[in-house]
Formats: C-alpha cells, sequence, structure tokens
C-alpha cells in the first residue's frame, strides 16, 4: 500500500478496507492496524468505543480507555497526541467529568477509570487537579487497606527479626519479643511489667537487610498493575526491614524512589503510555543491586517488548545468574483477567524464572515466600490452573 493510499485509509476508516483493497493498496502492518484501533476508538468506527454507553456517565469506565490513550504515545509526535488525547476527552465524555470536580466525587472507585485519569493528568484543569487526586487516593486507600496488614506481617515473618544482639541500645531494643518474654514479670503494684531482660535487635541485620527492586512497566496497558505496585512499594519504603527502589520505563528510565512516602505522588510520578525497552530498564536496576543474594527483583510487565526481546531474557538471565532473586508479574487488567505477550512468557518460565499473573490479595504471599527463600513454582502453578 503507498503511504498516501495509507494515509487515506487510515483517516476514512476500517470500512473504507474492501474499497482501497480495489485499488490496489496491500494490508495495513501490524503497527498500522494498532494506529487504526486507536484512531477509531477515538473517531468513529464500526464496533469501535470506550464504553458501551455513549459517554462517561457516573459508571465504570472501559478497560480499553487507559490502553488506547497509551498507545498514542508510542504511535505518534508529541504534537499529535495532544491533539487526539483533547479530542478523546470531547469526543468520549470526559470533559464533563475532568471540567467538574464534583462529577469525580459522585463516581465509585474504579481501577479503569483512575488509570484514565492518570493517562490524562496534564489534561485535567487546574481547578479539577485536586478532586481528581482525591478520586485517586480513594482507590489508594482501598487497595492499602487489602494489603498493608499483610505485607507487613509477610516481611516480618520472613525476615526473622529474632536475630538478637547482646550489645545493648536503645534504639534497637525489640520491644513486642521482650515483652511477650518478661509477662510473668508484670508488678501489679506498679501497673507495669518490670523486665528481667531486655533483648535488641541485631544491629548488624540492619546493614545486610533485603533490597526489594520493583521494576513496572508504564505502557498503556498497565494501569491497574501500577496502581497495586505503587500501594505495595510504599507499604514496603515504609518499612525499615527492608530496603526499596522503584523504576519506572516505557523506552525512558524514570527512577521513581523518592517519591515512594506516598502513593498518590508516586502514582502521578508514572508517565502511562508510549513503547517499551524492557531490556534497558533491567540494565538499570543491575546498577541498583549490591548483595545479589539479599537482592528481591520484582518485574511488572505485560512483556511486550518493543525492542529487543533476546536482551532482555539476557538481561533476565545475568540477574539470576548473580543471585538476584527473580520474579515476573505479569499485567493484570480491572478483575485479575492476565494481558501479557505468551510467547516471551513462556521464553521467560522456561529459564525457571517464575513467571505469572497474581491476584493482588495474593501479593503478600509472594513476598513471603521469596524473601524466605522459598520456591515459588507450586504458586505460579496455581495461578495458571
Amino acid at each position: 500500500m503507498t503511504e498516501q493510499l495509507k494515509r487515506w485509509r487510515l483517516i476514512l476508516g476500517s470500512e473504507t478496507e474492501e474499497s482501497f483493497a480495489g485499488m490496489g493498496g496491500g494490508s495495513l502492518s501490524q503497527e498500522d492496524l494498532l494506529m487504526d484501533s486507536a484512531l477509531a476508538s477515538i473517531y468513529g468506527g464500526p464496533g469501535e468505543s470506550f464504553d458501551g454507553a455513549g459517554g462517561a456517565g457516573r459508571g465504570p469506565s472501559s478497560p480499553q480507555i487507559s490502553k488506547w490513550l497509551g498507545d498514542l504515545r508510542s504511535l505518534f509526535d508529541p504534537e499529535i497526541v495532544a491533539v487526539v488525547q483533547n479530542d478523546a476527552i470531547e469526543r468520549k465524555g470526559l470533559k464533563q467529568l475532568l471540567l467538574e470536580p464534583e462529577l469525580l466525587e459522585d463516581l465509585e472507585p474504579d481501577l479503569n477509570m483512575a488509570s484514565t485519569l492518570l493517562m490524562l493528568k496534564d489534561q485535567i484543569p487546574k481547578r479539577s487537579k485536586e478532586s481528581a487526586r482525591k478520586f485517586i487516593r480513594r482507590i489508594v486507600e482501598a487497595i492499602n487497606q487489602m494489603l498493608e496488614s499483610d505485607v507487613r506481617r509477610a516481611v516480618t515473618a520472613a525476615l526473622n527479626r529474632r536475630a538478637h544482639s547482646p550489645l545493648p541500645s536503645a534504639p534497637a531494643i525489640d520491644f513486642p519479643y521482650t515483652i511477650r518474654r518478661n509477662l510473668r514479670n508484670y508488678n501489679q503494684e506498679l501497673g507495669t511489667i518490670v523486665p528481667e531482660r531486655v533483648w535488641f535487635f541485631d544491629r548488624s541485620s540492619r546493614v545486610n537487610r533485603w533490597h526489594v527492586i520493583l521494576d513496572i512497566d508504564q505502557s498503556g496497558s498497565m494501569g491497574p498493575s501500577i496502581l497495586y505496585a505503587s500501594v505495595m512499594a510504599c507499604i514496603l519504603a515504609s518499612m525499615s526491614a527492608v530496603r526499596t527502589s522503584v523504576v519506572a520505563f516505557d523506552t525512558q528510565i524514570m527512577d521513581l524512589t523518592p517519591l515512594c512516602e506516598d502513593p498518590v505522588d508516586l502514582l502521578f510520578g508514572f508517565q502511562m503510555g508510549g513503547g517499551t525497552d524492557i531490556a534497558k530498564s533491567i540494565a538499570y536496576c543491575q546498577e541498583l543491586v549490591e548483595t545479589p543474594a539479599k537482592t528481591l527483583f520484582f518485574l511488572i510487565s505485560d512483556l511486550d517488548e518493543g525492542s529487543n526481546r533476546a536482551g532482555l531474557l539476557r538481561r533476565l538471565e545475568e540477574l539470576k545468574s548473580s543471585g538476584v532473586m527473580v520474579v515476573v508479574l505479569l499485567a493484570i487488567a480491572d478483575g485479575g483477567k492476565p494481558y501479557y505477550d505468551a510467547q516471551t512468557a513462556q521464553r521467560v518460565a522456561g529459564m525457571d524464572i517464575p513467571c505469572f499473573a497474581c491476584a493482588p490479595e495474593q501479593l503478600p504471599e509472594l513476598l513471603e515466600r521469596a524473601l524466605k527463600g522459598q520456591g515459588l513454582e507450586e504458586l505460579s502453578k496455581e495461578k495458571k490452573s
């Protein structure tokens, strides 16, 4: 298909496919088809819509919208992306949502709508930004409520904080363990426990603590996974028992570790959409590894490598061979349905690297097993069955 015919075909839509074929035009490439789908979902076309009701309304959003908006960054120049995104806001019922903050306040928390807001964060008017942050925070609080206690329990159980030292140091006192061991020494007259002995944590264990690296794909299909991973990252970052690093990538690398104090700030640090260079991101993360045997590396991605798949596999093998525990968590959509490149996932799993979609509520169990050095094969099989 000549360049001119291809442009007209993309402008006029898929219903003109037969006509252009009669003019001698060839078939569209995979990238052209992706571009065609993204344009059709915004400008119209048979069967292409972000929502079944012709507008955002007050119900749940379609899981496709954030993916299409993300695809734009990998398909068009920045100036065109801005135009198409603005058209998407106008045509798909999002303008009223973004311009009237009170609508966001009435919406039920929804992962896909949160993903869309993060995708459109640069288009959100100033007067609506705070409402958008509040909407995102409601999602974050719900995820945090689901994960926090289990993540903390998992880390505590895995790292066996009972490695004690005979050297006294007030900041290193293990208060829970000291209290349990001295319950029999409760003094009724004083109304308190008078300990016979105080136990202290081994301070050297803090120097040799585990390092958890989360390498997060920020392409358009990753919205729900980014939300869960960000909350988990902030929970881990708040725990002194582990050191946490958060890296986001598309074709560029962003180290978001400084934003881990607040999951909402962390989420707004992501630039969702665009292509992917997973190998490049893993190479960056390799530089963060100081003690391989005490490093847990999570690659959170749909494995849709836009650059060098052989390089991706080689980098994962290098990390694994160095002694780092490597786990690949595949992208999940709202409702827990996996979304990933099956061929690449199969190649990764064939390298004896756990590679599976994990339901969010099972992340603490996965984390505990990984930190204990237990095999994740059974857990992987459970998720596949």
